[in-house]
């Protein structure tokens, strides 16, 4: 069986209407189709449709309104499991770049490590990769990302350069996240943070360890992140 058949009908449907509400096919404050459209457009049951509509508005894309239907809301551009908005206005997709200065590479698990591994997590190693993500053309995280490399086929190979990795993990792997912990401190740049963020060495950056849970057992997401706050702020949900 291929992988794309492993894939439930209402997921389908979910990164479909998802894809299309990003690129700008349904407008933010436009209507989706209706219920019966999208049974018959997509050939799906009823209660499917339902269900990939509910996954997009527990992900904020949509909500529903009585009488009228699903109105499409554009989030916030994800940053990972964060989002970030400017000083007065939501950051939009168009405006974020990422650089991958890592590309993924398999490696035994850094010793010490921030946080405590399942038995398979040790066994199989991670998947290490670093990058830097820009705004505006103005680098505002540098991030370092651990993965189990857990039945994760060709991730090595995939292209990262200006995609989401949590896309990539959903749609390529099923992996979804399902929440987390992090730890959070102010510290001091030093030169490396300083010249990949442009700041000066000594200026604050708001340093972030973070262990996601996914619908995985046992498989977690790992990243460290320098974040300048000058001119963003970063929130969300776990």
């Amino acid at each position: 069986m291929s992988e794309g058949n492993r894939i439930p009908q209402y997921k389908k449907l979910y990164e479909t209407l998802r894809r299309h509400i990003l690129s700008g096919v349904y407008e933010e404050g436009s209507l989706l189709p209706s219920e019966n459209e999208l049974c018959t457009v997509h050939n799906m049951t009823r209660p499917t449709v339902r269900h990939a509509l509910e996954a997009l508005v527990q992900d904020g894309f949509i909500y529903k309104k009585q009488g009228k239907g699903s109105i499409v809301q554009k989030p916030p551009q994800d940053i990972g499991i964060l989002s970030i908005s400017g000083t007065s206005s939501a950051i939009g997709k168009q405006y974020l770049q990422t650089q991958i200065l890592q590309k993924p590479t398999i490696k035994a698990w850094p010793k010490p490590f921030s946080f405590e591994l399942s038995e398979a997590e040790e066994d199989f190693g991670c998947i290490y990769m670093e990058r830097l993500r820009f705004v505006n053309e103005f680098p505002v995280f540098y991030d370092i990302n651990h993965i189990p490399n857990i039945n994760l086929p060709r991730f090595t190979s995939r292209t990262f350069e200006n995609k989401s990795l949590f896309d990539i993990l959903r749609t390529g792997y099923q992996v979804e996240i399902k929440g987390g912990e992090q730890k959070l401190k102010a510290i001091k740049a030093d030169d490396k943070i300083g010249e990949l963020l442009k700041i000066k060495k000594g200026d604050p950056v708001l340093y972030m360890e973070r262990k996601l849970s996914t619908n995985r057992e046992g498989f977690h997401i790992y990243s460290t992140i320098y974040f300048n706050s000058e001119k963003h702020a970063i929130f969300g949900n776990f």
